[in-house]
């Protein structure tokens, strides 16, 4: 984690006076937070994607549907066209 970069920074950081620093590091913490939230969200969607594989190979799920599809086949053919 010691990359040239941190190193200059924490060196940087020396010359702060201590305003500058609460105020830094209230900036730091409110990036952080951010992408703690977009690395949730990104982790919502591949738990979610993981569950739709699941039911679309889940045998009475696919039951279910083709049970429904029958059941509004009538009404899809009301005369409507497709897009």
């Amino acid at each position: 984690m010691n990359s040239p970069n941190v190193l200059k920074i924490e060196h940087d950081l020396r010359v702060l006076s201590l305003e500058e620093l609460e105020w830094l590091l209230k900036r730091i913490e409110k990036q952080v937070q951010e992408k703690k939230q977009i690395l949730n969200k990104f982790n919502d969607v591949k738990y979610m994607n993981e569950q739709l594989v699941a039911m679309s190979s889940d045998l009475d799920i696919q039951t279910e549907i083709t049970t429904i599809n029958n059941e509004f086949s009538i009404t899809e053919m009301d005369g409507l066209e497709k897009l």
